[in-house]
């Protein structure tokens, strides 16, 4: 999965890099004994089947008749997990977390309302009690994939990265799919390894079949390309995303990142323009709000509906202080951005949290503290441009010039095309 600003889990953490692969085991179900062979086939609505709405309306109409269905409860909170993060809509996480506790309460201890109770959890970004939540449904049910999807994705957040390596070779044990392999070119993407990323994508799209699935395998295969400078296969990787499923909003944006970082402001503006009315997500709204700053046009409103989502997602019980984190160091007030990244790191130290943290006390001009930060967001050896752009201002501005040099030159070698003037579309979404 991809986060820093996603994957982050951010996707975005974890948002929508979990919904394509984690939606559709929590949805449907899971087996409570170890595969089978024999062609046995699960009774519950697959999402690849229909579309998420209906199978909300079908598992709303069916607990009309069944009251006591706790797997249908399950069902249905999970699957308003996955609706607010697919429309970035937070007024489905508190309908999600009411269907839980009904299942919780007819069954309690049953894992597939605990899965979802996790992945609410981590919806909200409270990941440490994701994880707590996950290892109980992975109690109840050793085989259980969805369990470690969600272990996989906290444990990152939480910038516990042996524990997500873990918990993806589980994944891969128990079924190496597409949320399997897709996890793991994340995990190999941070430390570095850009040629295993690739690959696990490469055995992801093999193993896709639904459009959704198809759409998302390319779309991280062009983020992968983009990050890597390769504005033109980035392009093409868009194209075929859309190809398979043309309302992927995700492959759009991406398109708009590579005109805009291509120099093509007008059209990236245009392209962000329908991005953003499709699906406000912070990541995106703010990459709309730069380009259109770069083009000489005002972004005000951008802000507002920032702000706007902001309330929102706190009122649905979600608290994301990185992106205000980023915002407020790029776009507003360092000394707030300091704030926000402090308790940003604090609940969840992940080298792109350190990153936000380092750049933050950069920008409120503290750079002695920001160092060790910017130092901890380089040290897993990801070629994230952004994070050692980072940390060369860090160092230049500390009279460091021969570390700034090799910072400076980390991000050439990581993305040719990197523009430190649109932070946001170097951040991984």
């Amino acid at each position: 999965m991809k986060t820093s600003a996603t994957l982050r889990i951010a996707a975005a953490a974890l948002g929508l890099a979990s919904v394509l692969t984690l939606g559709a085991a929590l949805v449907t179900g899971e087996r409570s004994s170890p595969p089978v062979t024999d062609g046995a086939q699960t009774t519950e609505i697959p999402v690849s089947v229909v579309s998420l709405k209906d199978a909300i309306r079908a598992l709303t109409t069916r607990l009309r008749r069944l009251p006591g269905d706790y797997q249908a409860w399950a069902q249905l909170g999970s699957a308003y997990v996955q609706q607010a993060r697919l429309t970035a809509d937070p007024s489905f996480y508190p309908r999600a977390e009411r269907a839980l506790a009904r299942s919780v309460a007819l069954r309690p201890g049953n894992f597939a309302a605990l899965t979802g109770q996790a992945a609410l959890a981590a919806g909200r970004h409270d990941f440490a009690k994701a994880v707590r939540l996950a290892r109980q449904s992975e109690a109840a049910n050793p085989y259980g994939q969805g369990a470690q999807a969600v272990l996989a994705d906290a444990y990152t957040q939480l910038g516990r990265y042996g524990d997500a390596t873990r918990a993806i070779d589980r994944m891969m044990a128990l079924h190496p799919g597409v949320a399997a392999f897709t996890r793991a070119s994340y995990d190999a993407e941070i430390r570095g390894d850009r040629a295993t990323a690739r690959r696990m994508l490469e055995h992801a799209l093999d193993d896709a079949f639904s459009p959704a699935d198809i759409a998302y395998c390319h779309h991280y295969l062009g983020e992968l390309a983009l990050h890597s400078g390769d504005l033109r296969g980035a392009t093409e990787q868009y194209r075929l995303a859309l190809k398979a499923a043309p309302d992927f909003t995700p492959a759009l944006a991406g398109t708009a990142r590579a005109a805009a970082l291509g120099g093509r402001l007008a059209e990236a503006a245009g392209l962000y323009q329908t991005v953003v009315a499709r699906l406000p997500l912070a990541q995106y709204v703010i990459e709309y709000g730069e380009v259109l700053t770069a083009e000489g046009g005002d972004p005000a409103d951008q802000w507002t509906l920032l702000r706007a989502q902001r309330d929102l997602m706190k009122a649905a019980g979600v608290r994301d202080d990185l992106t205000w984190a980023e915002y407020e160091a790029d776009h507003g007030s360092p000394a707030l951005a300091v704030e926000h990244a402090r308790a940003e790191y604090a609940r969840n130290p992940s080298v792109v949290a350190a990153d936000a943290l380092a750049w933050a006390l950069h920008r409120d001009g503290r750079d002695r503290e920001a160092l060790p930060y910017a130092r901890t967001a380089t040290s897993t050896g990801w070629r994230n441009a952004l994070l050692h752009h980072h940390r060369a201002e860090i160092e230049r501005a500390l009279g460091m010039n021969e570390d700034a040099r090799r910072s400076a030159a980390r991000v050439r070698d990581a993305d040719p095309a990197f523009s430190p003037d649109l932070p946001a579309l170097a951040r991984f979404s």
